[in-house]
């Protein structure tokens, strides 16, 4: 990880630890920590990256560009585990991986094609535990440096690949919480027609938080889990 490759709005995503990251995924974290006593759970990392100008912009939160955009799968429909969900690309350790960045840039050209030439690794961030799954997922933040073509590799894993921009994100009317009738509460971002929410939602949250991106936005916004589901047509 080359610093002098990374443009100065990501530079604090190479810090070790962020506290509002913490903070965010704290919970998921704890879950970890009470399932991993009955089972080990299984290896996998997530791409999170990044494009748009190397330069930051001096009157936007963090210094992030206009034209600052983020790489979003949306799962197939059908599968059996997480289906139609909003994610990042990734998936469970191979043992040829050499590590997580391996990995996630690996499952990365497998889902959308992606060139990994042109990416340029930030940071790999702790661990978090998924407990449907039980899946140990590392987020391996990335900057896209030289964008290259993507799209939907396999249609019976991935229904859409989509570049969303950072603008669309953190636009406070696009912002709120979702909650599940059994309690389980998430940040959520409705975006391109879609409802991101869960690790997904929890790793955005943390870092627009810790990267100092975010916008002021409506927190007391709560919305049932599934009627947020529907209102973008998607389902549980």
């Amino acid at each position: 990880m080359k610093l002098d490759r990374i443009p100065p709005w990501l530079h604090r995503a190479t810090d070790s630890v962020h506290e509002d990251f913490a903070d965010t995924l704290g919970r998921a974290r704890a879950v970890r920590r009470v399932m991993a006593v009955a089972s080990k759970p299984r290896q996998a990392a997530v791409l999170v990256l990044f494009g748009g100008s190397p330069e930051s912009d001096p009157g936007a939160p963090g210094g992030l560009p206009a034209d600052a955009e983020v790489l979003l799968t949306q799962r197939a429909s059908t599968m059996r585990q997480h289906r139609g969900q909003v994610a990042f690309p990734g998936g469970a350790v191979d043992p040829e991986d050499s590590g997580p960045i391996d990995t996630a840039l690996r499952e990365a050209w497998e889902e959308t094609g992606l060139d990994r030439d042109g990416v340029d690794p930030v940071a790999v961030l702790p661990k978090l535990f998924v407990p449907p799954s039980r899946f140990d997922v590392t987020p391996v933040v990335a900057y896209w440096r030289n964008p290259s073509q993507v799209r939907v590799v396999d249609q019976s894993e991935t229904e859409r690949v989509v570049r969303v921009s950072m603008a669309d994100l953190l636009a406070p009317a696009n912002r709120f919480v979702v909650r599940s009738g059994l309690g389980y509460q998430s940040p959520a971002f409705e975006v391109d027609g879609m409802l991101v929410w869960g690790l997904t939602g929890g790793i955005l949250a943390g870092l627009i938080s810790s990267l100092g991106w975010e916008l002021d936005w409506d927190r007391t916004d709560v919305r049932d889990l599934e009627e947020a589901l529907a209102a973008v047509g998607m389902t549980l």
